[in-house]
């Protein structure tokens, strides 16, 4: 059989920006969510959860009418509280019931359940419980839970200061010499308020029986089906094999999926006790009080420098407050762990002195967001290099230069390896891209109109796609990591591959379908992936912390390395040639040279229909599996953020919005770029908007999308983007995650740029969101100060705020007293 003459095909798929498989379906109305299969189950029943609205409390009592269905914790009989391990001696778990028993310990805490044939139904017989709790005084901040006298939020004990679960702490030997020895230190303390995933689809379950095996089926909004089948089975003392958990399609997920959700065991132990299919869609508002918060955290940090601006000793003392309860099966220690561990981020730091503790309080719990507290880490190390470059008269892009990682691979002062990066040719490529003498000179010209622009950039590293080694120094009880992919061709020569990890929207459908086309020589178009079914896939972590295209990606392409051998032994066998003359491509195999072929689909026919002619020592069928367990690899990138800040307002308007990128191997440009786009724009909200507020009784206010605000169209930029590529033997592709990092950089860019902004004010913004009421309230200090000064008074008696410089030279901000030239 010959081939085609001619063909339009690319000579590798991986590169090429082809059309998503997952967007038809999903935009013509076609996909499927929990909440459709729920639809479309006419016997299924209704949950609605009743919730605490008080943040501190003993449960005196849950009572309803005799006609509501009603569940308490004295209804889950045999179900374990969930308490996800640690190894380490500074841990302290905290215990998570599914219902409260006898003490509440946030506001949304559920207390109870209760069931209707309708959302509506339901919803009325919530109303109908009646809760009794006795209130306690809430502990809200880090301060008040590590005070001596504190109200402990678990009775403990607690080895250390009270309520504090993790308190992680390292010195490399040569810090204090180093330290010495530094001609400056600078000082700075950088926050973050608390945070909300906010995805576009809350949380939702369906829970199905098959009465006749006694299986259940929970279709659910996860991250993790694999490991929340194990969590849901363990704490219910069932087999895993009794439960099947499916991810249909998820509308966001964002790291806020990924925790195993206290509403899953009591949905399941309900439905295997009455024998019925239960339902459950969480409310926009429930997801705000409930579905995990994330990144309230305060960093103090003095940076130790010599004068040509060399960083030779990083001191940090980390606190990050992780709410009421654990996460399984990461824990609460992911937060403070992970900027421990990754506090230096891109830059070279000698020696290192660190402190980090999670500080448990009576508000919702933690669980990783995306990026974790990377955002955080990026902001401290941002802020404090602009900061030292202001004290140490350097220019900002010069002391990154100084610092940056130059030699690879890098070891950091906690032991990470960091691999092949580009972290200097990118902040290079930001500054000639965005032409900072250029904006300097516009940046003079507005300050002498009395506008106030800015120019800040942020240099990070973003650690992607680590496999077990890197998760068993975190010493977790569960240690994730591994991907393990089953590839396969059926008889007609189209192709299955079968993954652990779970795809949420960022297209991984397609790119390992590109990565598999060109292993075996066939369209993408032919590659079906299979995930999210813990009945029809291998078990395996899902998809979190940029790794499903690095680790699943990396497994892909092994198994269609090591089945492509097999191919070319049947193609040769039937086209009469020796196997290293076959070139598999285009969905034929070619005899190199000449023009017989046979179709890659013929070859499949003959593997499973024809297997008596297969060349000897050949099995039937063409099926393969691998697993993959890299180290991981480092993406990096600089963010490159032009402002304007309007002073009578606070309003922030970003101008322009920079990023280069270098994420190895780009398997399908525009999915990256995507990536970006959309971790930018939820960076910009982590900067400017978005903030959980709760009040002083500890009862959330920020509950709805009126309060807390997404950024739309009217705040995101026009995102440009620029790639390298730094080639790694760290990874099999060549690819890099590349998930998070949109959000990592941001954040940091913009503060910075929002300082560079209000430098004649003398203002430094080192809390984000800076929101306009925040601005407004520094440049009204500001002015009070510089009045205060030219009225004769002490600046440092004057001085009333941690984020704001000295006011020795701060002038009044009006246009007719804003200095001109650079800062």
């Amino acid at each position: 059989m010959s081939a085609p003459a001619t063909s339009t095909e690319p000579m590798n798929w991986v590169g090429q920006s082809i059309r998503r498989v997952e967007d038809p379906a999903i935009l013509r109305g076609w996909g499927s969510y929990v909440a459709d299969i729920a639809a479309r189950d006419r016997a299924c029943h209704y949950a609605v959860f009743v919730r605490s609205p008080i943040a501190a409390g003993r449960l005196v009592s849950v009572t309803a009418p005799a006609h509501v269905t009603l569940v308490t914790a004295q209804d889950l009989a045999g179900v374990a509280q969930v308490s996800p391990v640690l190894h380490r001696p500074d841990y302290v778990p905290a215990p998570m019931p599914a219902l409260a028993i006898d003490v509440v310990r946030f506001v949304g805490e559920p207390v109870a359940m209760v069931l209707g044939r309708t959302p509506a139904e339901a919803e009325d017989a919530a109303e109908l419980v009646d809760v009794q709790i006795e209130p306690h005084d809430p502990v809200l901040t880090v301060r008040q839970a590590t005070a001596p006298d504190a109200p402990l939020v678990h009775p403990g004990p607690f080895p250390g200061e009270p309520n504090t679960v993790i308190d992680a702490r390292l010195t490399t030997p040569g810090f204090e010499d180093a330290v010495a020895a530094a001609e400056h230190h600078v000082h700075l303390t950088v926050e973050s308020a608390r945070q909300s995933a906010m995805p576009m689809e809350a949380r939702a379950s369906h829970v199905g029986i098959d009465r006749a095996s006694g299986r259940i089926t929970l279709h659910t909004t996860t991250q993790m089906p694999h490991v929340i089948r194990t969590g849901i089975c363990d704490t219910l003392g069932i087999s895993e094999d009794l439960l099947r958990v499916v991810a249909p399609d998820v509308g966001g997920a964002f790291g806020a999926k990924m925790s195993l959700a206290r509403e899953d065991l009591v949905l399941v132990h309900t439905a295997r006790r009455l024998g019925r299919s239960i339902a459950w869609v969480e409310t926009r508002e429930e997801n705000f009080l409930a579905s995990w918060h994330s990144r309230e955290q305060e960093y103090q940090l003095t940076g130790s420098f010599t004068a040509n601006g060399e960083l030779v000793a990083l001191r940090a003392d980390l606190v990050a407050d992780v709410g009421a309860y654990s996460c399984y099966p990461v824990t609460f220690g992911v937060e403070p762990l992970m900027a421990f561990a990754e506090l230096p981020g891109p830059y070279a730091v000698g020696e290192y002195s660190v402190r980090s503790r999670g500080v448990i309080t009576n508000k919702c719990p933690i669980a990783p967001y995306r990026g974790v507290s990377r955002p955080v880490q990026t902001l401290a190390m941002e802020r404090l290099m602009d900061t030292a470059a202001a004290q140490l008269g350097l220019d900002p892009v010069q002391i990154r230069q100084t610092n940056l990682i130059r030699d690879y691979p890098h070891t950091t002062p906690t032991g990470m390896v960091i691999d092949p990066s580009s972290h200097l040719e990118a902040l290079a490529t930001a500054t000639q891209t965005i032409d900072v003498p250029a904006f300097r000179e516009r940046q003079a010209a507005a300050r002498a109109a009395g506008r106030y622009l800015g120019l800040g950039f942020s240099c990070f590293a973003e650690r992607t796609g680590y496999g077990v080694p890197v998760f068993a120094a975190r010493s977790m009880g569960i240690t994730p990591g591994y991907e393990k992919v089953d590839l396969a061709f059926d008889p007609s020569g189209n192709v299955v591959l079968r993954i652990g990890a779970s795809p949420h929207g960022q297209g991984l459908r397609t790119t390992l379908a590109q990565v598999v086309a060109d292993e075996l020589g066939v369209d993408p178009a032919v590659v079906r992936v299979v995930h999210s079914d813990t009945d029809a896939t291998p078990y395996g972590w899902g998809s979190f912390g940029s790794r499903a295209m690095v680790i699943a990606g990396g497994a892909a392409r092994m198994a269609g390395a090591a089945l492509r051998p097999r191919m070319e032994r049947i193609a040769a066998e039937l086209l009469e040639c020796a196997p290293e003359d076959v070139e598999l491509r285009g969905g034929w195999a070619r005899v190199r040279g000449a023009g017989a072929a046979v179709s890659i689909a013929d070859i499949a026919r003959t593997a499973y229909h024809r297997s008596h002619t297969l060349p000897e020592g050949e099995q039937a069928g063409l099926e393969q599996s691998a697993l993959y367990n890299p180290l991981g690899t480092f993406s990096n990138a600089v963010h490159a953020v032009e402002v304007e800040v309007d002073p009578a307002t606070g309003e922030v308007t970003i101008g322009r919005f920079l990023v280069v990128e270098d994420a190895g191997v780009l398997v399908n440009p525009a999915i990256v770029d995507g990536q970006i786009h959309g971790g930018v724009v939820q960076g910009i909200a982590n900067a400017l908007l978005e903030e959980l507020i709760y009040d002083e009784r500890g009862v959330l206010v920020t509950t709805s999308l009126m309060d807390f605000l997404p950024p739309t169209l009217a705040e995101v930029p026009r995102i440009e983007i620029e790639h390298l590529y730094t080639a790694s033997d760290f990874t099999v592709t060549g690819a890099k995650g590349v998930g998070e990092g949109g959000l990592i950089g941001a954040p940091a860019a913009v503060l910075n740029a929002i300082t560079d902004a209000l430098t004649p004010l003398g203002i430094a913004v080192n809390r984000m969101p800076a929101t306009p009421a925040r601005i407004r309230e520094e440049i009204r200090r500001a002015t009070e100060r510089s009045q205060e000064h030219r009225q004769g008074r002490s600046p440092a008696a004057a001085a009333g705020s941690a984020t704001t410089a000295s006011a020795e030279s701060v002038p009044t901000p009006t246009p007719a007293t804003v200095p001109g030239g650079k800062p």
